[in-house]
C-alpha cells in the first residue's frame, strides 16, 4: 500500500495537522484482532474464514510459525503367532514331565534310604543282641556252679560259714549285674510243660500232679529281655503206670 506524501508545515502552524487520506484506516489498538468479514461466495452463501492456529502462533512468536509434529499412535503389540504358542505349550509340557520324573525319583530315593536306615538299625540291634547272648551264655555256667555250691555245701563251723558267705556275696553281685542288662530267670515249677521254653529230661509217674506238669527244674533257664537265652531242663509228671497182668495175678493169688 503506497502512502500519500505530506506537505511541509510552516512554523507556527504546528497545531494544524494535515488531513489523512480517506482510504487509509487507523491501525487497531494493540492486543485487539480484527474480526474477519464473512466472504460471500458466488452462490450467495457466506463462507467463514477463521485464522489458522499456525498464523496465531506466528504472530505470538514474531511472525515465524513452528511446524507442529503429527500425532503418532502408540505401537501396537503384535499378537503371538500360533506356532509360538504351540512351541511354548510343548516346552511347558516337557518341563512338567521332567518335574514329575524328578519328584518320583526323589520319592523312590527317600523310600530306599528310609528302608536302608531301618534295615541297618535292625541289623545293628541283632548284632548287639547276639554278642550279648554269647557273652552271657558263657557266664551262666559260673552262676550254675555257685547255685550247686549253695545247695550242696553245708558249713560246719564259723570258718566254713565265713567262706560260704563270701562266695555267696560274689554270686549275688553277679546275679544283680545280669539283671541290670536284662537277664531274668525262668520259674517253671508247677507250670504246664512248654516245648518252646522247657526241655524235658525226665518223666516221673505220679498221681499228685496232672500229666505234663513240671515237677522240678534241674537246670535253670533264663530270658534276655523277651527272648529265650537258655531253655530250662525239667522233670515232667507222667500218669501212673498200669499194673501188668502178672502183677495183677500175683495180687489175686495172695488175696485168696
Amino acid at each position: 500500500m503506497s502512502e500519500t506524501p505530506q506537505q511541509p508545515t510552516k512554523p507556527g502552524d504546528e497545531h494544524i495537522s494535515s488531513p489523512l487520506p480517506l482510504d487509509i484506516e487507523s491501525p487497531p489498538p494493540a492486543g485487539e484482532t480484527l474480526a474477519a468479514e464473512p466472504n460471500v461466495a458466488s452462490d450467495g452463501h457466506e463462507q467463514s474464514t477463521a485464522p489458522a492456529n499456525s498464523a496465531g502462533a506466528a504472530e505470538e512468536t514474531g511472525g515465524h510459525a513452528e511446524p507442529v509434529p503429527p500425532l503418532q499412535s502408540p505401537p501396537e503389540e503384535s499378537a503371538p503367532k500360533s506356532s509360538d504358542v504351540q512351541s511354548l505349550t510343548a516346552q511347558l509340557a516337557e518341563i512338567s514331565n521332567q518335574r514329575d520324573a524328578f519328584q518320583s525319583q526323589y520319592l523312590r530315593i527317600a523310600a530306599d534310604f528310609d528302608n536302608f536306615r531301618k534295615r541297618n538299625s535292625k541289623e545293628k540291634e541283632e548284632t548287639e543282641l547276639r554278642t550279648k547272648q554269647t557273652t552271657i551264655s558263657e557266664l551262666l555256667s559260673v552262676v550254675d556252679n555257685f547255685e550247686r555250691a549253695r545247695t550242696q555245701i553245708k558249713p560246719q563251723n564259723e570258718g566254713e560259714m565265713a567262706i560260704h558267705k563270701s562266695y555267696q556275696g560274689v554270686y549275688k553281685q553277679l546275679v544283680e549285674s545280669l539283671k541290670r542288662i536284662g537277664v531274668s530267670p525262668m520259674r517253671p515249677e508247677g507250670q504246664q510243660f512248654d516245648p518252646n521254653l522247657h526241655e524235658a529230661v525226665m518223666r516221673q509217674p505220679t498221681e499228685e500232679h496232672p500229666e505234663g506238669t513240671v515237677i522240678e527244674e534241674l537246670q535253670r533257664g533264663y530270658y534276655l529281655g523277651d527272648r529265650i537265652l537258655r531253655h530250662s531242663l525239667v522233670k515232667v509228671a507222667a500218669p501212673p503206670e498200669q499194673l501188668s497182668a502178672e502183677d495183677a495175678a500175683t495180687l489175686d493169688s495172695s488175696d485168696n
